[in-house]
């Protein structure tokens, strides 16, 4: 799978007041109508659990000089850390993260057991176009503007 180029984005929660964000490995748009899309969160990501209470999920697709976002938010910063440096905006499922190419916000609408995996299924809300830019893809186990 590391011969696949696929795009690169981070989902964040915001549960009373606990933000977390992840850096997704896997995002799949899954339909139009109504509007769903997919994301696979490892079950013992501390992510994973803030989620099924959260009952929803940002997510902030990418930009080609995003990287070191990417980074920061695969590497389990602990949360005090998390947001220091990153610039971000308040919405209602989770934090948006500026520059992005577009933002989404989801209900979450089921889960399925995928392995040492849950795949998480979102209802699109609200959806948001960012900058015109090209996206950041994740390419041979490395980031890369497209």
């Amino acid at each position: 799978m590391r011969r696949y180029p696929v795009g690169v984005a981070v989902a964040t929660v915001d549960v009373r007041g606990t933000r977390l964000g992840l850096t997704l490995s896997s995002f799949v748009s899954l339909a139009l109508e109504p509007p769903l899309v997919g994301i696979s969160i490892a079950r013992q990501a501390a992510f994973h659990e803030l989620l099924r209470e959260a009952g929803g999920f940002a997510v902030s697709l990418l930009a080609g000089d995003q990287a070191p976002v990417a980074r920061h938010f695969a590497r389990g910063v602990p949360p005090i850390a998390m947001w220091e440096g990153i610039d971000a905006r308040d919405a209602g499922r989770g934090p948006l993260l500026e520059g992005a190419v577009g933002w989404l916000e989801c209900a979450l609408e089921g889960e399925l057991a995928a392995g040492d995996h849950t795949f998480f299924l979102g209802q699109v809300e609200r959806g948001e176009s960012g900058g015109d830019k090209p996206p950041l893809l994740r390419l041979w186990g490395d980031y890369r503007p497209s």
